[in-house]
């Protein structure tokens, strides 16, 4: 069973940063197994995917030697756009984290901008954790 929970740690942990995974699937798939405890699942996805965009956080602190890199998780374009609604709307975008697209993009921008970790960490979770919270509970409805 530990297994299992850590390959939705490492599924959420990955998606949260430069790879294309995932997270959902596998949270649904154990979910739907019965394999899992929910409010577990909730935990380890949540928790897993946070320390993700943290290391978007610390890409974010070095952007200016990275960005150019071929590997770097976001496009000029979109860290522009994220940058720009980042100093529009502040620490509070990265309630969002978790949507795609922009999502890796105001974790990038909140590392750039300094934010202080600890408030960047609690308001990554709250999105994050949100987000699986209503995955889970669709889960469980459709189960019903």
């Amino acid at each position: 069973m530990a297994a299992l929970y850590g390959a939705l740690f490492i599924s959420a942990f990955l998606a949260a940063t430069i790879l294309p995974v995932s997270s959902e699937v596998v949270l649904a798939g154990l979910l739907v197994s019965g394999r899992g405890d929910p409010a577990l699942l909730l935990a380890v996805a949540t928790v897993g995917n946070t320390l993700g965009s943290v290391v978007n956080w610390i890409l974010g602190r070095g952007i200016d030697t990275l960005r150019t890199r071929r590997w770097f998780p976001v496009s000029s374009d979109r860290y522009e756009q994220a940058s720009k609604t980042f100093r529009r709307f502040g620490a509070w975008t990265l309630l969002f984290a978790w949507l795609p697209v922009v999502g890796d993009a105001f974790t990038i921008a909140a590392g750039t901008a300094r934010v202080n970790l600890g408030v960047f960490v609690v308001l990554v979770a709250i999105g994050k954790a949100a987000r699986y919270a209503v995955i889970i509970a669709g889960g469980l409805w459709a189960m019903a």
